[in-house]
C-alpha cells in the first residue's frame, strides 16, 4: 500500500474504507451490501464514494467481468494518523496533550484504558533511552 501523508476522508468515504480494509478487495456491490445494511446507502452513493476515493488515490480498481473490484491503496493506520493529526491541529491547536486531557476529563477513557496508556507511555520512554 502506498503511504500517503495527508489523507482526509469524509465520513462517507471513511465508512467505505472501513468496509473495504478488512476484505482486502471488494466490488461496489459488496461494499453496498455492507453499507446498505448499516446505513441504508444507495448503490449509486457507494459507487460515487468509491470513484472519489479512486480519484484521490485512496483505492485502486480493476475490472472483473462487468464489475469493478476495488482495493485499498492506503492503510487504515495511515488514514487514522492523518485524521487524528488534523483533529489535533484544528480542534486542539496542535497540542496532543490537550486531546489526551480532554479524553481523561470527559471520562472517555476508563481506568483499564488508562493502565494501557501508562504502559504505552512507559514503552515509548524506554524506546527513547
Amino acid at each position: 500500500m502506498t503511504r500517503k501523508k495527508d489523507i482526509r476522508l469524509s465520513s462517507g468515504q471513511l465508512e467505505v474504507m472501513q468496509a473495504l480494509w478488512p476484505r482486502g478487495e471488494a466490488s461496489t456491490a459488496d461494499i453496498h451490501a455492507v453499507l446498505a445494511a448499516e446505513r441504508g446507502l444507495a448503490y449509486t452513493t457507494v459507487a460515487t464514494l468509491l470513484k472519489r476515493l479512486e480519484a484521490r488515490g485512496a483505492v485502486t480498481s480493476r475490472r472483473v467481468g462487468r464489475e469493478l473490484v476495488f482495493r485499498p491503496a492506503v492503510s487504515e493506520a495511515d488514514v487514522r494518523k492523518s485524521m487524528v493529526s488534523d483533529l489535533v491541529a484544528s480542534l486542539f491547536r496542535g497540542d496532543p496533550n490537550a486531546l489526551v486531557t480532554h479524553l481523561v476529563k470527559e471520562s472517555e477513557i476508563d481506568a483499564g484504558d488508562l493502565d494501557k496508556v501508562r504502559r504505552l507511555l512507559q514503552n515509548k520512554e524506554h524506546e527513547h533511552e
